[in-house]
């Protein structure tokens, strides 16, 4: 039997640029939860929670716009496990571009392809990793792109393992037949 230890995300050293993530999990947007993020984060644009408003916007047909930072957020939130699950932080954002209106009912996918590898000038056990991400919706269409880096742990820094803890009853092994 082999025992499966509990690791989640990358490492500086499995970074390599070029190399392409498309990233596992989708997103549906409900109309709630656009609501939500539209009142919390206090956007007064009645474009993303007033449908009867939202008629009269050329751009939306008649149809709920999603707030731009919650789908910035979402494709974010996406690219984490492949991208920045290990980050200690994220370093910059640039050239943050939102190429198509997202709908409430919209299913949002997340690709990301590694621009950039070295080691930090500051921190011996970390390096910086960058990257460009596009969030495309269920038809393929690109939504929103953005350039980012952050800063992420090499394997030698200990960070973000052995996290798991060790049952005091004894090993799982204990319970085959």
């Amino acid at each position: 039997m082999t025992e499966h230890k509990a690791v989640l995300g990358r490492f500086f050293e499995d970074f390599v640029i070029g190399d392409t993530y498309e990233h596992p999990f989708g997103r549906t947007i409900s109309e709630t939860d656009c609501t939500w993020f539209t009142q919390l984060t206090c956007n007064t644009n009645q474009n993303h929670f007033n449908a009867d408003l939202a008629k009269s916007n050329p751009i939306s047909k008649g149809r709920i716009i999603v707030n731009s930072g919650l789908t910035v957020a979402i494709v974010l939130g996406i690219s984490v496990i492949d991208m920045s699950q290990n980050a200690v932080a994220n370093l910059g954002w640039n050239e943050i571009k939102l190429t198509h209106p997202v709908y409430v009912g919209d299913t949002i996918y997340a690709e990301s392809i590694c621009t950039g590898v070295r080691e930090s000038s500051s921190k011996p056990d970390m390096g910086i990793i960058s990257m460009f991400t596009r969030g495309l919706n269920q038809d393929g269409m690109e939504v929103v792109t953005w350039n980012r880096s952050v800063m992420i742990p090499k394997r030698s820094s200990g960070i973000g393992q052995n996290y798991f803890p060790k049952a005091k009853s004894g090993p799982i092994q204990n319970q085959v037949n």
